[in-house]
C-alpha cells in the first residue's frame, strides 16, 4: 500500500469557495476509481496550493490514476504542473472504521 502526495499551485486570486467547488466536482470521478482506497483533498490558502493525499494499493495504480491526460487537465485548469511523491504505507490507522490496517511487504 502506498500514499501518494500531490501538490499544485493555484491561480492567483482563486478563492476557497472556487477550490472547494472544484473538489466537489471531481469527487465522483475519484469515487468511481475502483483502485483508489482513499483520497483526502488538500488546500493551503497561505501558499496558494491544493492537491490530495491518496492511498493506493501500489505505485502503478497511482500512476494509472494520474496519467498524462490527468496531468494535462491540472495544467489547463490551474496553470501549474503537479508535484507528486510516493510513500510506502506499511501501517494505516483508520478511526472511522475503527481498524489498524497493515500492508503486505512491498
Amino acid at each position: 500500500m502506498i500514499t501518494e502526495l500531490v501538490i499544485f499551485d493555484l491561480p492567483k486570486g482563486m478563492t476557497r469557495e472556487q477550490v472547494v467547488e472544484g473538489m466537489r466536482k471531481v469527487a465522483p470521478h475519484w469515487r468511481a476509481n475502483k483502485e483508489l482506497l482513499r483520497k483526502n483533498f488538500l488546500y493551503d490558502p497561505a501558499k496558494g496550493q491544493a492537491g490530495g493525499a491518496y492511498t493506493w494499493p501500489s505505485v502503478e495504480a497511482a500512476q494509472r490514476g494520474h496519467d498524462a491526460t490527468w496531468r494535462a487537465k491540472i495544467r489547463e485548469m490551474y496553470g501549474s504542473d503537479p508535484v507528486i511523491r510516493y510513500f510506502e504505507t506499511p501501517v494505516l490507522v483508520d478511526n472511522v472504521v475503527n481498524d489498524t490496517i497493515e500492508a503486505e511487504s512491498v
